[in-house]
């Protein structure tokens, strides 16, 4: 790959067309097996030769060939729909024509043609296995190979006739892959375990250093893409938020909503702008072409069509991704029983529509996205950013460090192996980049640890009178809040008390009245499950939302963000009975006069002033040294909480999502923070834009990989 030592490299090159006539051989040889097959298993088709089945073959190969500029040219026009479109027929027509004009083949309908492509689909993908070939390398076999001809053979670029990269003779570029939800500990439990060969080796070769990076809260894949592309975490307070002036949650992963954020907080300068591609991303980090992005999708669809031909238009590469996602629903079943039968814990439901998700996401979206980054490649986009995210969906329900979880990272190292042999023959010269977005942490959720969702939760504590209903959980819940506030806040001589005691008589019989009114059927929302308030509607009392073991809770009723002294006016037995709670770590809350504090069910600590002002038992302690800057920075983050919960961190470093996750991230806590850039070992980190975190100095938050990462870019002399 670049950046490889020369000897490693020429090695490999040397070797190149002895590899593609094995990967022509084997392509052939499994290709007529399920031909074979095929006829055999199916009505309707007949062969009287094994001859026939071999010209069958070639003859497929030969119509591909023919069909493939047609079909990109017609993909100019049609776009990425009209490229699925014909491309399925195609497939079709090919294999038709093939066995049709072949002697001694017979064929009487279209559905025996399809028949024998899925046939010949399942035999394929069998053989590939069995030959111990990677399980998605036909998806840019042809690509690679094409690449290769022109590479060896001098194409215009520089490169010789034995495919030799004199120095400078390529443009540099850049490819970034992120592995979603990758934490630093998992990827080296990965390595010991031999699981990620591809990227061990670069680093044993010496082209590669592997570090962590800090992910600050709120440590959710749309924060982190917001920073690594664009440099603007900070316009992301969690997956999902309330917006005050919008009247509605903010859904990031809705198009429109992922439109609406971009809009806010682009400048025009992301990671891929000027001729940048983008590929499975949230944002578009202002490429001039993106696949697959949210933020794109309901005005630019699915993105340019040629990029699609090379996967829909290929016979039996399609059929053969719906075969191995067939396949992955069966493992998921079997994976999901099994963690049932031996009762593994912590576990949640596994069912549903996460099945399907999980087989599109780990077979069919990682072959199509690894098609169209080597398509890209093979183009010479000057930086291509890609999302593979089968990791962090499986590890959501199986668990971080679970067999499944860590066995969904050897495809993923495969589509890295497969890119590497993809970015030596490309026009330009590319360093790869290997990054995540956050990490995850074990445990179980907050509904299996309380018996009651946080919604039903918050929904119990609005609705008591008074605070003594929950005395008993939590002991004096105001009690170190109003000494800590006195003896550390308090002007001399007077004391400063929030909570039912707060305030004078009328105050409180207001106080009172309210609650009498209102208690009996509080107005809650959780995770944009009810409709907005239309115009002139009534918002509701209190918006709930979980974002991994990070929860947020918003009250739309009013024009700015409650303080601490309003909630204890208006709901006493909210904040105390919230961080009474045992799955409950801390309430992060606005005093009127004092700044943020942070309650826990013991302690009460103040953030914002300077020193360690504590009462009680500090509620950051079980918590990594960076909690109190990261849990300052979130609470001040526009549209973010006006109250944040962070779960409690038990002695393994488990948390409790507020959602149905058994590995989540999204706050802080365990090992979820703890994300990793693997970069190539010429490009140094700059210390300076490095911090200490419990006594290791790396980058924190997304915007500083942002930010080294275009440093990276202006040395190579990719960007101006």
């Amino acid at each position: 790959m670049p950046g490889a030592p020369d000897h490693a490299r020429a090695r490999r090159r040397a070797w190149a067309p002895l590899v593609d006539l094995r990967d022509v051989a084997v392509a052939v040889v499994t290709t007529a097996v399920g031909l074979g097959v095929g006829v055999a298993v199916v009505d309707g088709v007949s062969a009287v030769t094994p001859w026939g089945l071999l010209l069958t073959t070639l003859a497929v190969g030969l119509g591909d060939l023919l069909l493939r500029e047609p079909l990109r040219a017609l993909a100019r026009l049609a776009g990425a729909g009209g490229a699925l479109v014909t491309g399925l027929a195609a497939q079709v027509a090919v294999v038709w024509g093939a066995l049709a004009v072949v002697p001694g083949v017979a064929v009487s309908s279209p559905w025996s043609v399809l028949w024998v492509l899925v046939v010949t689909a399942v035999v394929m993908a069998a053989g590939r296995w069995a030959w111990g070939a990677s399980d998605n390398a036909y998806v840019v076999a042809d690509l690679v190979r094409r690449a290769r001809r022109h590479a060896r053979r001098g194409d215009g670029q520089g490169r010789t006739a034995g495919g030799e990269d004199p120095a400078g003779a390529r443009p540099p570029g850049l490819l970034v892959v992120q592995l979603d939800g990758v934490g630093a500990d998992v990827l080296d439990q990965a390595v010991d375990a031999g699981l990620v060969p591809t990227m061990q080796r670069w680093v044993e070769e010496g082209t590669h250093r592997v570090v962590p990076w800090w992910a600050s809260v709120p440590a959710t894949t749309p924060a982190s893409q917001a920073g690594l592309l664009h440099g603007a975490a900070d316009a992301i307070p969690a997956f999902r938020w309330w917006d005050r002036g919008l009247g509605r949650l903010v859904v990031t992963n809705r198009p429109d909503d992922a439109a609406l954020v971009e809009e806010r907080l682009t400048d025009g300068a992301g990671l891929l702008s000027g001729g940048g591609t983008a590929v499975a991303t949230m944002f578009s980090g202002d490429a001039a072409s993106s696949y697959l992005v949210m933020s794109r999708g309901r005005r630019h669809g699915l993105g340019p069509g040629p990029g699609y031909v090379a996967f829909f238009a290929r016979p039996f590469v399609l059929a053969r991704a719906v075969t191995v996602t067939v396949a992955e629903v069966v493992k998921e079943l079997y994976q999901a029983r099994r963690q049932r039968v031996h009762d593994v814990r912590p576990r949640v439901p596994r069912g549903g529509w996460y099945v399907l998700l999980r087989a599109v996401t780990n077979v069919l979206l990682r072959d199509l996205t690894t098609s169209l980054v080597a398509d890209a490649l093979v183009r010479g986009d000057p930086v291509v950013y890609v999302d593979l995210v089968d990791y962090d969906e499986i590890a959501h329900h199986a668990g971080p460090t679970r067999p499944e979880s860590l066995r969904a990272l050897e495809g993923l190292d495969q589509v890295l192996r497969l890119l590497e042999q993809v970015a030596l023959v490309a026009p330009r010269g590319y360093e790869v980049v290997v990054l995540s977005d956050h990490g995850q942490a074990l445990g179980a959720t907050f509904a299996q640890v309380e018996g009651r969702s946080l919604l039903e939760t918050v929904r119990t504590l609005m609705a008591e009178p008074d605070v003594a209903g929950v005395q008993s959980a939590g002991g004096e819940p105001w009690g170190p809040l109003n000494a800590l506030l006195t003896s550390t806040l308090g002007r001399a001589g007077e004391a400063v008390v929030v909570g039912p005691d707060a305030g004078d008589d009328r105050a409180r019989g207001r106080a009172r009245a309210r609650r009498r009114e209102d208690a009996s059927a509080p107005r809650v929302r959780e995770h944009g499950r009810a409709a907005p308030a239309g115009p002139g509607g009534e918002v509701p009392d209190v918006v709930v939302v979980g974002s991994g073991n990070l929860g947020l809770v918003w009250f739309p009723a009013w024009p700015e963000p409650p303080t601490l002294e309003d909630l204890g006016e208006r709901w006493p037995a909210l904040v105390p009975g919230l961080a009474a709670r045992p799955a409950v770590g801390l309430v992060v809350v606005r005093s009127r006069a004092h700044g943020l504090l942070a309650v826990g069910a013991r302690g009460v600590r103040a953030l914002e002033v300077d020193g360690d002002v504590v009462e009680g038992d500090d509620p950051l302690a079980p918590y990594p040294g960076r909690a109190r800057a990261d849990l300052v920075r979130a609470a001040r983050l526009p549209h973010t909480g006006d109250l944040l919960l962070v779960s409690a961190v038990g002695r393994r470093g488990h948390v409790h999502a507020f959602e149905g996750q058994v590995g989540s991230h999204g706050g802080i806590g365990g090992p979820q923070n703890r994300a990793f850039l693997l970069h190539p070992a010429g490009w140094a980190v700059d210390d300076a834009r490095c911090a200490p975190v419990d006594g290791e100095r790396m980058l924190v938050g997304a915007d500083a990989v942002h930010h080294q990462l275009v440093d990276w870019l202006r040395a190579a002399g990719v960007r101006p």
